[in-house]
């Protein structure tokens, strides 16, 4: 079984255990029923219990690249079958599969009924029953012949009959795969479920929320006894109040897809109750700024470094880096609360994250942003658990191309950079720093959705972290920028540019004077910034016109042992200027629990947010 083969399997055979669910109210109805076979003399008409008209559901799943077709019904005894069957294989095999599990369980019913105990013979054994006649019909109500394929039979719409009971064929209907809620809820911050789809998608689906109803009198007892109450609530996320603290919350899912086609509904409780929140945070006054999303024309960006759970939860950032921070707010369930919050609050249309873990992207970021309608792309840094992430506002752009790049691989072979790799090359020591560095630059190229003719080019990286590593930034933000030239001049001539990232570099520094005034000199101060031995002088241009759009804030960055401004976005001001800037916190507020983060700010780094507009 291959890999792609194997997880279409699992993920459809979690829909054998809704239709298992689903058969439970109709085993009631089945109950004093025996099960009809062709040859016994009834009236036509719904069997079991079912209203005239009805049909039952017979889900397939055909994928064309795998070589097995699954077929997953419920028969009138309330028993669910699932079967696997080859697509080239002929329909009539398949039909007579199914007659003989379907008379195996009409065997059981007649096993169980007074009467087949009353015309037992004298060993006990039941009367043998005509086997079951099974068929399938074509949505035209023409009989399937039984030497055409699995593939090709088991259309949409078509009929399946097994006795006197029919079943409506559902092709590949809207299927969840995965559902789950975040196992850390607090009050006031929106619950994203992280939703996958096959079939359908999630913007599609369905929703419905409940509460758990302390000491019972609610509308829907669950399995377990817990009794769930429906909040007014249609949306894909939730936001709890105070009143939900302490009860846990239940989601019931309904896929589909464009054409309002809907499969199966699955439900997921939480793992836990709703918590208090923190109260009042540090990005609470910027939201006011940021309660609608732009306009037409403007594009609102943001960057953040968001402080990967990998450092966060060190012992040397418990105890050294960050002491002043209560333990449970390092805690990566919590600081996501908080982080998801704030994020989704900007209402951005472009928004770049360094720091980001992978787990988190995937399991995270990237459902609840989606929610609000932001399409997310991850590059992971070289033997690291972290990265870079992107992303866009779905209905304001289109992805056009990624052009991703690793500093240290672009370096050793691309052909772009051979100029720099021989200006590099008498400096051995530090030729080898910068080829010890994972850092990458992650770039995407949009295009306007309302206006084709623009595209812009969004690049995105965390450069090199050491003091001292001040000539590293240098190459390391010379490749960025040779790499960046090649997309918006070579690939999409005159694209603009917009470059956020974590930079690592303050404003006094070679590296923000380079990509504001376009050179560096072979003599600046940053070529010995990690001594004699790693001297690398050079002088590098590069051909755009950048400019930092929030300026040059005091800090973007605020510990206990430092804070300064190192984070930044960068825009063309030959195609877009500024047309405003959101104010940061308060030194009050980012000061209110000695530094950052803290239990009212989830990272290390403070989000730039800014509105952008052509020119």
């Amino acid at each position: 079984m291959n890999g792609r083969y194997r997880a279409g399997w699992f993920m459809w055979s979690l829909l054998w255990g809704e239709l298992r669910a689903a058969a439970g109210p109709r085993r009631l109805l089945c109950r004093s029923a025996a099960f009809l076979s062709s040859g016994d003399a009834v009236s036509p008409g719904p069997a079991c219990g079912a209203p005239p008209g009805h049909m039952e559901r017979a889900v397939v799943r055909c994928v064309p690249s795998e070589p097995k077709m699954s077929l997953w019904f419920v028969l009138c005894d309330g028993s669910a079958k699932h079967m696997q069957r080859d697509q080239t294989e002929p329909l009539g095999r398949a039909l007579a599969r199914i007659a003989t599990n379907a008379g195996k369980g009409h065997a059981k019913a007649a096993k169980k009924s007074k009467k087949a105990r009353a015309e037992a013979g004298p060993a006990g054994e039941p009367v043998a029953t005509a086997p079951l006649a099974v068929r399938l019909f074509s949505r035209d109500g023409e009989s399937v012949a039984e030497d055409v394929s699995n593939a090709e039979a088991w259309q949409d719409g078509a009929v399946l009959q097994i006795g006197e009971v029919k079943y409506q064929v559902e092709r590949n209907p809207p299927s969840v795969t995965e559902l789950h809620l975040p196992r850390s809820l607090l009050a006031g911050f929106p619950v994203c479920p992280k939703i996958h789809t096959e079939f359908g998608a999630p913007q599609h689906c369905l929703f419905r929320w409940y509460r758990e109803q302390p000491g019972g009198g609610g509308d829907e007892p669950s399995p377990g006894g817990t009794v769930w109450v429906e909040a007014p609530v249609r949306d894909r996320v939730f936001t709890p109040t105070n009143a939900h603290i302490g009860l846990r919350l239940k989601l019931q899912c309904t896929p589909g897809n464009s054409q309002q086609r809907y499969g199966l509904p699955r439900e997921v409780e939480s793992s836990g109750p709703v918590e208090a929140g923190p109260g009042a945070c540090t990005f609470d006054s910027r939201h006011l700024y940021t309660k609608k999303v732009s306009g037409e024309g403007l594009i609102r960006t943001v960057s953040y470094n968001v402080l990967a759970d990998i450092y966060a939860q060190t012992e040397h950032s418990r105890t050294v880096l960050y002491p002043y921070c209560a333990p449970y707010a390092l805690e990566l369930d919590y600081r996501q609360n908080l982080l998801k919050k704030e994020l989704a609050g900007y209402s951005a249309d472009l928004i770049c994250l360094q720091e980001v873990d992978k787990s988190v992207f995937a399991d995270s970021l990237a459902p609840a942003l989606d929610a609000f309608g932001l399409e997310g792309l991850f590059r992971i840094k070289e033997k690291q658990h972290e990265g870079l992430a992107t992303f866009y506002r779905r209905d304001k752009f289109t992805l056009l191309s990624e052009h991703d790049i690793a500093f240290n691989e672009a370096l050793v072979s691309d052909p772009l950079h051979k100029e720099l790799r021989d200006k590099l090359a008498p400096y051995p020591l530090a030729q080898e720093n910068v080829l010890q560095r994972s850092s990458v630059l992650q770039v995407s190229v949009l295009q306007s959705r309302n206006d084709p003719s623009r595209k812009i080019c969004i690049a995105n990286t965390h450069l090199y972290w050491h003091p001292k590593g001040g000539n590293i930034r240098l190459i390391q933000i010379a490749l960025a920028l040779s790499h960046i030239r090649h997309v918006a001049c070579d690939l999409y001539p005159g694209i603009p540019v917009i470059f956020c990232g974590d930079f690592n570099s303050t404003p006094s520094t070679g590296m923000y004077s380079f990509i504001n005034s376009g050179n560096i000199a072979e003599d600046h101060e940053d070529w010995v910034s990690n001594g004699e031995e790693e001297r690398c002088n050079m002088s590098l241009t590069h051909p755009f016109k950048l400019q930092s759009a929030c300026g040059e804030p005091a800090y973007t960055n605020y510990v206990g042992g430092f804070h300064g401004c190192l984070d930044y976005i960068f825009i063309d001001i030959n195609a877009l200027e500024v047309e405003q800037v959101i104010p940061l916190p308060s030194h009050e507020e980012v000061t209110t629990h000695q530094a950052l983060p803290s239990v009212s700010h989830p990272s290390d780094h403070i989000a730039l947010i800014c509105d952008l507009k052509w020119k």
